[in-house]
């Protein structure tokens, strides 16, 4: 079982992960130091790395960037699909291959330090949690997790392996222009917060890539090369449909987590970052297309988080978060008429307005007037990074590696999108959030029904004493 190996890769193991509290420390992003460390690197001399899940939209970038460094070497490839398998082994020929990630830790534990996680988000839980029992390092996609009550699950893991070092797929926050964002915000620049505005150009009403919304497929025969029960894994058995194993898993309520859980770490994260927002205590999502098989789409949710200190303006922070280009009003926030961009991220302050994009582009205003950012006084040093590079130099114990975004940060992220999506199976009703108890206390249909769920035998999420 994975705990008989749990001390095999890391029995020399430090402290070094980095806990929520010590996420941003004096500046927006200090550096916290790192002693070196030795990590169990086999005769190959390197961090060795499992992928499970080799192919897909992501996976391959993810390969490709950790693999660029140095002291990387992928000795462990997994993936359901037997032809992938075979593609991405050919440039990995010395690397063991497997189906199941249940077999790369019974079998081959000692031939990997690291897990680089990018399956279907039903999965991520249950393989991240695995390779924290087994203690191992881990690189894991977005969103953390795919269930309310995983949030709580992770939360439980990293605490209980402190020394291991964690990150979540979140590439957009190692260029400078979002790192910018939440210095400007955190140190409190344009004056205290008041509300926040989040939105997302897609998904679309219809059409293919990355979402889909064409109307439930009959079900298939799975693919030949597809192991369709492993596929599944936590999810409880169901018969394959049309197109789901490529990216329609994204918008199918048990497999996926919606555009907003899917894009809650991009969009979210400068949030986190700058004012260490907690959890929510309330959601309220409204959408004129709710749907059984489908999350939502037309979502514009609310967020309501309890705040204090001098950084907000009320002790209420209200977080809009919305789908289909849904931004507020620019006259109504006191701002010259004109164009929002596809997707943003914004904070009203008493002093300002900030709005970042994805891909780090600042604007502000101040009194309703555009103003150059970079001339705002104050402002501390932000450091441009290779966000997978961050990673393995944190593994290694290089004294100025630095984890953007740890799995402590990733699963406050996740629980703010997973909220706005899954509420929008009651929509209209307010939702009480209380994380201690995983219920929502108004509405006991809600705590029933989209908070967990019931995991299948042999693919239950591991415990940790």
């Amino acid at each position: 079982m994975l705990n008989r190996r749990s001390m095999i890769a890391n029995t020399a193991l430090a402290a070094g992960g980095i806990a929520a509290g010590s996420l941003l420390t004096g500046s927006a992003f200090a550096l916290p130091s790192v002693a070196p460390r030795r990590v169990f690197r086999g005769k190959l001399g390197k961090v060795q790395l499992l992928q499970v899940g080799v192919e897909g939209s992501i996976a391959p970038a993810d390969r490709s960037q950790l693999k660029a460094h140095p002291d990387v070497v992928f000795t462990g490839l997994c993936d359901v699909d037997a032809e992938a398998l075979k593609r991405v082994s050919a440039e990995h020929p010395e690397a063991f291959t497997c189906r199941d990630f249940h077999e790369a830790f019974d079998k081959h534990a000692d031939r990997f330090d690291g897990v680089v996680v990018c399956t279907p988000d039903h999965n991520h839980a249950l393989i991240m949690m695995s390779a924290l029992k087994a203690n191992k390092h881990v690189y894991g996609q977005k969103p953390l997790v795919q269930q309310l009550s995983e949030v709580a699950a992770m939360e439980g893991a990293i605490k209980a392996r402190p020394a291991l070092v964690t990150q979540v797929g979140n590439q957009r926050m190692g260029p400078p222009g979002r790192q910018h964002a939440v210095n400007i915000l955190k140190r409190g620049l344009l004056g205290k917060a008041i509300e926040a505005h989040v939105w997302i150009g897609g998904p679309p009403d219809t059409g293919d890539g990355f979402f889909y919304y064409g109307g439930l497929k009959e079900p298939i025969a799975p693919p030949a090369n597809v192991d369709w029960p492993l596929w599944l894994g936590a999810a409880q058995d169901a018969p394959c449909r049309e197109g789901l194993i490529g990216l329609r898993w994204r918008s199918s309520w048990d497999y996926g987590t919606g555009q907003l859980g899917d894009w809650c770490t991009h969009l979210l994260d400068v949030l986190v970052f700058a004012y260490d927002l907690s959890s929510p205590v309330a959601v309220v999502s409204h959408t004129r297309t709710p749907s059984d098989f489908y999350h939502a789409q037309h979502v514009a949710s609310t967020l309501t988080y309890n705040v204090s200190g001098d950084r907000f303006a009320k002790p209420i922070f209200p977080v809009h978060y919305c789908d289909k280009g849904q931004a507020p009003s620019r006259a109504a926030l006191g701002l010259p008429a004109g164009d929002w961009p596809g997707t943003g991220t914004m904070v009203v302050c008493e002093g300002g307005v900030l709005l970042v994009e994805p891909e780090g582009n600042i604007q502000v205003w101040r009194d309703g007037k555009p103003v150059d950012w970079k001339t705002i006084p104050g402002q501390g040093e932000v450091k441009e990074r290779n966000h997978w590079h961050s990673w393995v130099d944190r593994i290694v114990g290089k004294p100025d590696a630095f984890v953007q975004t740890p799995f402590s940060a990733g699963a406050r992220m996740a629980e703010a999108g997973l909220l706005c999506s899954k509420a929008a199976r009651f929509p209209g009703k307010e939702l009480r959030w209380d994380k201690a108890t995983l219920t929502f206390t108004n509405n006991e249909e809600a705590t029933k029904t989209i908070v967990r769920r019931e995991y299948r035998k042999g693919f239950e999420l591991p415990t940790f004493a």
